[in-house]
């Protein structure tokens, strides 16, 4: 009898071509499949909750998929970590109901982007977080992002290469907040587009260089043109921070966890 599983990772995408399996480039998706067909000795078909790009990272990550594996759940992120790399790492696992779709499913996503602040580089945060090295008025810059909040067009916020006809996201968190040297974007909402948060943080950064007015954004959202915006910053400092669905996927895990240690 098949059961359906929601599995939570983790990963770090700077050597890797996104998630997305493709020709000729090595990606997250097919380094993980190769793992979970070796633990299953089968390679069932993944619904993933996203597409990452090229060099964008991933906190929270959910794939379901129909098995008819019993290995339990509480065993699954170990036995998959023992075949993954050290970049890749798998620490939720709960079965959910029948015809469960991580993407389709999902109700809104949760991105940060980081940028470290400081005049000289950081070997720590390569590949990790866009170094910036002039100065950043935070608090500025969070005034500035909370115009992107509401339900707007987002296609001048969005790549020339998307074919997406429907371009109406609505945003429900975001904020500009720094800790020491480091200055992370954050932002929620029930869908992005492509490219869309990388393109916020461009146009915030044109907006601290003096280019762009503070209040610019309302008008971009308005015209609904590309050029308008700022340019699409580096993947580097991109993660996929959380995925939200009527659950917390972590949950039944937790209560497990909580349980053995009370044994």
């Amino acid at each position: 009898m098949s059961r359906t599983l929601l599995l939570t990772l983790r990963y770090d995408g700077s050597r890797y071509h996104g998630w997305q399996v493709q020709q000729n480039a090595v990606t997250v998706q097919e380094v993980f499949q190769n793992a979970l067909g070796d633990l299953l000795g089968t390679r069932p078909d993944l619904k993933a909750c996203s597409r990452t790009d090229t060099g964008v990272h991933a906190d929270m990550f959910c794939i379901s998929f129909e098995t008819d594996s019993r290995i339990p759940c509480g065993q699954f992120p170990q036995a998959l970590n023992m075949r993954l790399p050290r970049d890749i790492a798998v620490y939720g696992c709960r079965e959910v109901e029948e015809g469960f779709h991580a993407r389709y499913h999902c109700l809104g996503k949760r991105y940060v982007y980081q940028i470290l602040n400081t005049k000289q580089r950081n070997p720590f945060y390569e590949g990790r977080a866009l170094h910036y090295r002039y100065p950043l008025d935070e608090k500025m810059l969070h005034q500035a992002a909370q115009q992107y909040v509401g339900q707007h067009n987002f296609s001048g916020f969005c790549s020339y290469k998307s074919t997406v006809e429907d371009t109406v996201r609505t945003v429900s968190h975001c904020s500009v907040e720094r800790k020491g040297d480091l200055v992370t974007f954050s932002v929620q909402a029930d869908g992005f587009l492509y490219n869309m948060v990388r393109i916020m943080v461009g146009t915030l950064l044109r907006i601290a260089q003096g280019k762009f007015r503070p209040d610019c954004i309302p008008v971009i959202l308005e015209k609904g043109d590309r050029a308008l915006a700022g340019p699409t910053a580096p993947a580097e400092g991109l993660y996929l921070s959380r995925v939200l669905y009527a659950f917390d996927p972590l949950e039944e895990q937790r209560v497990t966890n909580n349980f053995k240690e009370r044994e």
